[in-house]
């Protein structure tokens, strides 16, 4: 399939057990190159990143089908895509919870989870994997008009008066 890397930052406060439990949850198959043993206090360890690779986002995918946040997923995972390749991050706080949430800003509370994606035709397979019986009524596409604003402010569909806004030329 695609090349998938992932990396976070073990912080010296955490534990790395959680950590890494946080981060399977949303990546089953992944492997670490190393981890740290937890520490007592006082801690010495300094900042550690954890990197590793996994073969698929099947499980992250499926939490984002249940959250019923697809289209979410979509602008996300594309708005840093350059040809073939993508990176972006989900909260590791969600994660441990079984939750999918993608992080825009620089330092969320909890860390976070960085992926990077390689794949022949990315920006297709995306569409495809993400794709809803909603699309139907609003298609989407990898860049299209209709994704969120980099602060993660979402594009409005419709006015007040529930018209469509989309298409309006």
């Amino acid at each position: 399939m695609a090349g998938i890397r992932l990396s976070t930052t073990i912080r010296p406060h955490e534990d790395p057990i959680r950590v890494v439990k946080s981060v399977l949850s949303m990546f089953p198959e992944w492997v670490s190159d190393s981890v740290p043993e937890p520490n007592t206090f006082p801690q010495s360890r300094k900042n550690v990143v954890l990197e590793g690779e996994c073969e698929t986002l099947g499980t992250l995918l499926d939490s984002a089908r249940d959250q019923r946040i697809l289209d979410t997923a979509l602008d996300a995972i594309s708005m840093n895509m350059q040809g073939d390749s993508a990176t972006f991050s989900i909260s590791r706080q969600a994660a441990m919870a079984g939750k999918l949430s993608f992080v825009l800003e620089e330092r969320p509370l909890g860390g976070k989870i960085e992926v990077g994606i390689e794949m022949d035709g990315l920006a297709e397979w995306l569409e495809k994997v993400t794709w809803h019986p909603g699309r139907d009524s609003v298609p989407r596409a990898v860049g299209d008009g209709l994704s969120m604003s980099e602060q993660g402010e979402p594009v409005e569909w419709f006015d007040k008066l529930g018209n469509p806004t989309i298409n309006d030329d």
